[in-house]
C-alpha cells in the first residue's frame, strides 16, 4: 500500500517521530512522510510510534491508498525528495 503519514509531536518527541517513521518512509516535509509500504511494515511502524506518542499532546494522521494508480502530488516552491525520487 503506499500511504502519506502526518504527525504533530510535542518538541520533547518530535525527533523520536521523526526517526520512527524515517526507518520505513520517505521524509518530504516538516512532519511529512510518504512511501510504499507492507501491511505487516505499516503494523509494526504504527506500534513503534503508540509507544511514544502521548494522546493528550501528540497527533498522527495516516491517508493509505490501496495503489498509487489513483495517487497525484503536485508541487510548487521549492522540490522536496519524494519517494519517487529513490526509485527513479
Amino acid at each position: 500500500m503506499f500511504i502519506i503519514l502526518v504527525y504533530d509531536a510535542n518538541e520533547k518527541r518530535v525527533s523520536k517521530f521523526h526517526k520512527i517513521c524515517k526507518k520505513y518512509l520517505t521524509h518530504v516535509q516538516n512532519s511529512v512522510f510518504e512511501g510504499e509500504i507492507t501491511e505487516a511494515n505499516y503494523r509494526m511502524l504504527i506500534d513503534e510510534l503508540r509507544t511514544i506518542i502521548n494522546n493528550d499532546e501528540d497527533s498522527v494522521l495516516v491517508y493509505k491508498f490501496r495503489t498509487k494508480k489513483y495517487y497525484e502530488r503536485e508541487e510548487f516552491g521549492i522540490k522536496k525528495p519524494s519517494s519517487e525520487d529513490i526509485f527513479f
